[in-house]
């Protein structure tokens, strides 16, 4: 059983769930809790992330949180084998300091391997195990997941793609006046070990915070960012209240992480 596991799991690809953050967007829900652990439908917000990456064959996790609520994660999550995790480690940012910096707590964790990088307050409608498998068998270089984006106004609050004739990403810009593609930059990324090379080069943005956008623009510099798209939903429920309760009407009417090849 043990062996056959292994052979299922997706060579050395670490996984890292990002959920920290102050939740002010979801205020006064997350006075009491941290906003990844509301309910979406019928279960943690946190379970959906754990649910996608697992079902992506990606079962050694690291999740990364900070804040006074942080405890409440291993209340619920435990070593993680309730969830199909074959191991679980936990990490602490003391102060918000963004996502960038916040992936760089996680580097004795995935130490030489290459990882799949969730924010933990994104839900996806169909899993993203054909998207895992092309970066593992990408040479070099970075992956990110892009959804199509009908609303204009949202595309402002997004980072966004420009892409070139050959669809190639040639920067990627965030919350743009003026958005350069119609698709948004999703919060599921794919790394080599060198990303933790790149952190400490960034410079804090006008938040003081290091972004992961510079880090995805390192990558587009560098000609190696490749993207999939991703087919049917996908929300961030701690974008805002209405975007909370917008992915809690999907998942209540459709499910998430369901099976099919979703990417282009």
């Amino acid at each position: 059983m043990c062996l056959q596991r292994l052979c299922e799991n997706l060579g050395d690809l670490k996984g890292v769930i990002l959920a920290g953050g102050t939740g002010s967007r979801l205020h006064p829900l997350t006075r009491i809790t941290n906003k990844h652990l509301l309910p979406i439908y019928d279960r943690p917000m946190i379970s959906y992330a754990i649910e996608a990456l697992v079902k992506g064959g990606v079962t050694d996790l690291m999740l990364v949180t900070g804040g006074t609520h942080a405890g409440e994660f291993l209340r619920l999550l435990g070593n993680g084998h309730e969830y199909g995790i074959d191991r679980l480690f936990y990490a602490y940012q003391e102060k918000p300091g963004g996502i960038a910096e916040a992936l760089g707590l996680a580097e004795r964790f995935v130490g030489s391997d290459r990882m799949v990088v969730m924010l933990a307050d994104n839900v996806v409608e169909f899993t993203f195990r054909s998207a895992v498998e092309r970066f593992e068998k990408q040479e070099s270089g970075a992956r990110i997941l892009l959804s199509r984006v009908a609303d204009p106004q949202h595309l402002k609050h997004l980072g966004v793609p420009e892409l070139d004739p050959r669809g190639r990403v040639v920067r990627i810009v965030e919350k743009p006046e003026d958005p350069p593609s119609s698709y948004g930059v999703t919060g599921i990324y794919f790394y080599p070990a060198d990303v933790f090379k790149v952190i400490p080069t960034l410079e804090p943005s006008k938040r003081g915070e290091l972004e992961i956008t510079d880090v995805n623009n390192h990558y587009v510099d560098l000609k190696q960012m490749e993207y999939d798209v991703l087919e049917g939903f996908w929300g961030d429920g701690g974008e805002s209240i209405e975007a909370y309760y917008e992915v809690n009407d999907f998942v209540r009417g459709h499910g998430a992480n369901k099976e099919r090849d979703e990417s282009r």
